[in-house]
């Protein structure tokens, strides 16, 4: 099944394998071979623990090979009129007056801290579709929220 992604959620996706499949491995490595040299295996923790932590390394690396292998990168079109998937988008909380700006993201790429939205979430998706000027309505747990289409980009 495809998964949208942004070009730079990509990149951050095989940089990230890169580093596991590379350093990751590495230092697994290293530690099992110290961890050997401290003598019997069946008693020795620090080997089982080294081995446990490459049993982890090497499904996190699957799971991001998954992911790469069922990437769809969908571009943001610069000159959109609405928010689509991929688009930065700047809004006000119409109740406090707060400024927000969020970028459309996939789910795997979505960080909120760094205003990266999954495409998935409620916000995104009655953000989608709307220009700026528009308001927009979303029911959360604490009740619905409105906010303001500002700005695109």
């Amino acid at each position: 099944m495809a998964e949208a992604i942004t070009r730079e959620g990509l990149a951050q996706l095989k940089t990230e394998l890169e580093d596991l499949e590379g350093e990751g491995r590495r230092a697994i490595a290293q530690r099992i071979l110290v961890a050997r040299e401290l003598g019997d295996l069946s008693e020795n923790a620090e080997y089982h623990a080294a081995k446990e932590d490459q049993a982890h390394l090497e499904t996190k690396i699957l799971r991001l090979t998954e992911r790469l292998r069922n990437a769809l990168v969908v571009e943001s079109d610069a000159d959109a009129t609405v928010v689509t998937f991929g688009a930065t988008v700047n809004v006000t909380d119409v109740k406090s007056g707060r400024e927000a700006s969020y970028t459309i993201v996939g789910p795997t790429e979505a960080d909120l801290r760094t205003g990266k939205l999954s495409a998935e979430s409620p916000v995104a998706k009655a953000l989608i579709g709307s220009a700026p000027g528009d308001t927009i309505s979303v029911s959360t747990p604490s009740g619905t929220r409105e906010f303001r289409v500002e700005s695109l980009g």
